[in-house]
């Protein structure tokens, strides 16, 4: 058995070993069951929350080292971090998610080691997220994120257009382009089922779902046409959204979705959207292809490949495109959509593979270690 990684001890870091992290977490957990499935060790270092004695047992027992906080949670200050993560000897030390104290315990680490530091920032260098809560993000910049930045041995992009947003940002050129791997469904899509479009993901304004609602609400329907909204977020932003579908019947917001139950909602839709304004790489999308499920997502979902291979149909940010993109999508005969069924699976079995990515991803652990 191949175990490129055998007797390497990678450290994740990252403010989030819960649901509260959102893609980021998920991404987290298949990291490191990825790096396990090498050969290596991945040691997960993250801050306590809430959630985390819900969402623990994601990861394997004895891996996750979790640090207190201490003052405002949007910071994330955790004094013994940084040593917790010294202490570990590890080989290599790889941040996921930017813009908290963790980022200033993995440049800490990397002056004191002197070992490779990678820095994923997972779509948090997009010009919209930049954009947002700027004397926040001016501050983290001048406190330490800049700091953690010139540490950096890489930056890890899961896209190109990711390696940009970097660049231009960090001036670096530093960038290893990995897009995520789709997961293996525990169920696969039900085929031309009844028309039924499901959104799963964070509740919140980059996601662009108050539009997506106006759209299905002006909508021509099927009489049995339904649109499902799961997922979590703010009580002010779920409120506003709750409110937006109160008075539809045929649109039901389901809370959040996790597991083999979030599966067979999937298996069961005819497609995923996903109108969002800001991504780095939507893993709802990559779950909804490996299930053979078809997607309407904007250009900000960095998905083109779903485009060429016909996986996936481009919808607008207002409600009127989002409307004429589902419009069409609904009008689709079966022999239509199930070419789009068999090139979402072509691509998750594929480009999105579990097997490709994690062969890229042992490259890369092993380049920037020095392992020929």
């Amino acid at each position: 058995m191949n175990l490129p990684l055998k007797g390497m001890r990678i450290g994740l870091l990252t403010p989030w070993a819960s649901r509260a992290g959102g893609g980021v977490f998920e991404a987290v957990v298949r990291q490191a069951d990825m790096i396990q499935g090498l050969g290596g060790e991945a040691r997960v270092f993250a801050l306590d929350d809430r959630h985390v004695t819900e969402d623990s047992s994601r990861f394997s027992p004895g891996r996750l080292s979790l640090s207190p906080t201490v003052g405002p949670g949007v910071v994330g200050f955790a004094p013994d971090l940084a040593q917790s993560m010294i202490d570990a000897n590890l080989d290599l030390l790889h941040l996921h998610g930017i813009w908290m104290y963790p980022s200033s315990a993995g440049a800490r680490w990397a002056k004191t080691t002197g070992k490779p530091y990678l820095i994923s920032p997972h779509g948090m260098l997009d010009p919209w997220i930049t954009g947002r809560g700027r004397w926040k993000k001016a501050l983290a910049r001048l406190g330490y994120e800049r700091r953690s930045w010139r540490a950096a041995t890489a930056f890890h992009a899961l896209t190109a257009r990711e390696a940009s947003d970097i660049e231009r940002e960090t001036a670096s050129r530093r960038s290893l382009v990995i897009p995520n791997a789709g997961p293996v469904p525990t169920a696969l899509s039900q085929g031309y089922s009844a028309p039924q479009v499901t959104y799963i993901g964070r509740i919140h304004s980059k996601k662009n779902l108050l539009p997506l609602v106006e759209a299905w609400r002006n909508l021509p329907k099927q009489v049995d046409a339904r649109l499902t909204l799961a997922g979590w977020g703010d009580a002010a932003d779920v409120a506003a959204l709750k409110a937006a579908i109160a008075p539809d019947p045929t649109i039901s917001f389901i809370g959040s979705i996790f597991g083999a139950e979030k599966d067979a909602l999937v298996a069961r839709s005819r497609f995923v959207v996903l109108p969002s304004l800001s991504e780095g790489l939507p893993m709802a999308i990559l779950e909804a292809w490996a299930a053979g499920v078809p997607t309407v997502m904007t250009d900000e979902c960095n998905l083109p490949e779903g485009f060429a291979a016909g996986a996936a149909l481009p919808c607008g940010y207002d409600a009127a495109g989002i409307a004429s993109t589902l419009s069409h999508a609904l009008s689709l005969d079966e022999g239509a959509w199930h070419a789009m069924s068999e090139a979402a699976s072509g691509l998750a079995r594929s480009h999105f593979s579990a097997e490709t990515v994690a062969q890229r991803w042992a490259d890369a652990y092993r380049s920037l270690s020095g392992i020929a």
